[in-house]
């Protein structure tokens, strides 16, 4: 009987499961006392914003504890360091990417949240200091990940004959994974033609352009109760999907799609998130009695786009969590757009009601559950396509 158990605990899959719901329990049966603490510490949301339109609807949530994030990222770390390899690179540089999010949102999150009873002193991170930061991960992420993709094979030196071993930097761990796109020759482990491999210096920038972008959509996401949890967990459940798939070679061949050894082991820190924000739903659904501020939404942005990398889905992966591009995009457009005027014709103008988007959406009729709910719904379709397109190559 210990035999057959330790049999399934070595179960990449059983262990996925477990993590999720190991980090589910544990935020369900340590929120209320997380909010408790929060709330003893006066680590509410002030209930004001600089956009007028939404100044009812931010006071409706005043005083509601913020940094809910703690119950979400620990539940993930405590999951992983228990059900996960932590002997393996991909394992540790996850967990270093989940701590360094963490503290860095946490860290923005005290400053805003202290700012009153402090009385002076910082507001809050300035933007550019969060983005150095969030650069600087995503900076370690590409260069280690590259530097750990590349092989080392026998060749043969060309002045002596002899064998010697050389480093080969076109593996399956560098190819830009472009959907429809077959990574291996039907029929055969060997790669195919025609296909693009990264570089150093572009693995690196996709690498920080995915890390910093994704950290910093799930962040601009977090505006409703319930939103940017119920979508991470449902794009966190359909990416230790992919994790399960990119680590299994006789699944990943077969289908064409890029074989990485031992990144299923990703699969139960993804399966870790997403059953820690569908616990965490427990406690932020409307009326939200926590949020997860910086603390939780910077780090979830960062470990999906980090997983991504791993396995090279980002394209899926991004098609999955349209609904985080949707909302950044929707600030940057409404940003640009109102400075642009504002130069050119004295008189700053708006594409949107207000950005982000599911704020655009309420302010034209919808009610907040409609728009996080049909959100949701969005998401699960995004995430079945996804997981479609696996097999259109």
């Amino acid at each position: 009987m210990l035999g057959g158990l330790v049999g399934v605990l070595d179960q990449v899959e059983f262990r996925t499961l477990a993590a999720a719901g190991l980090a589910f329990a544990t935020v369900v049966l340590l929120g209320k006392r997380t909010i408790r603490y929060l709330t003893r510490l006066k680590m509410g949301d002030s209930g004001e914003t600089d956009a007028e339109a939404l100044r009812a609807h931010a006071a409706s949530k005043a005083n509601v504890p913020t940094m809910g994030g703690v119950l979400i990222c620990g539940a993930i770390f405590v999951a992983t360091v228990l059900l996960a390899d932590l002997g393996q690179f991909y394992v540790q540089l996850g967990l270093l990417v989940l701590v360094w999010l963490t503290v860095l949102g946490g860290a923005d999150d005290y400053l805003k949240l202290t700012a009153s009873r402090r009385g002076q002193g910082r507001q809050g991170l300035y933007a550019w200091e969060k983005l150095v930061f969030q650069l600087g991960i995503g900076l370690l992420v590409g260069f280690f990940l590259y530097r750990h993709g590349i092989d080392v094979v026998p060749g043969i030196d060309p002045a002596t004959g002899s064998e010697i071993s050389v480093l080969n930097h076109r593996t399956d761990q560098h190819v830009l994974n472009i959907p429809g796109q077959r990574t291996y020759v039907p029929g055969e482990p060997s790669l195919a033609d025609g296909l693009l491999f990264l570089g150093r210096w572009a693995f690196i920038m996709v690498a920080v352009l995915m890390v910093a972008g994704m950290s910093n959509a799930v962040n601009i996401t977090d505006g409703m109760d319930g939103l940017a949890a119920g979508t991470s967990g449902i794009v966190a459940i359909a990416i230790a999907l992919l994790a399960l798939i990119a680590g299994n070679e006789r699944i990943a061949v077969p289908l064409l799609v890029p074989s990485i050894p031992v990144s299923d082991e990703l699969a139960v820190m993804a399966g870790a998130m997403g059953g820690a924000c569908l616990g965490f739903l427990w406690w932020n659904c409307a009326p939200a009695q926590v949020f997860m501020g910086d603390t939780g939404s910077l780090a979830l942005g960062g470990l999906m786009a980090y997983i991504a990398l791993v396995i090279r889905q980002e394209f899926i992966v991004l098609l999955m969590g349209a609904v985080f591009l949707i909302e950044i995009a929707s600030v940057v457009i409404q940003v640009g757009w109102f400075k642009y005027t504002r130069i050119t014709t004295g008189t700053g103008r708006r594409v949107f009601r207000v950005a982000p988007y599911h704020h655009h959406l309420h302010l034209g009729g919808w009610t907040e559950n409609q728009v996080v709910v049909r959100m949701w719904i969005v998401t699960v379709l995004l995430a079945i396509v996804g997981l479609a397109t696996l097999k259109l190559r």
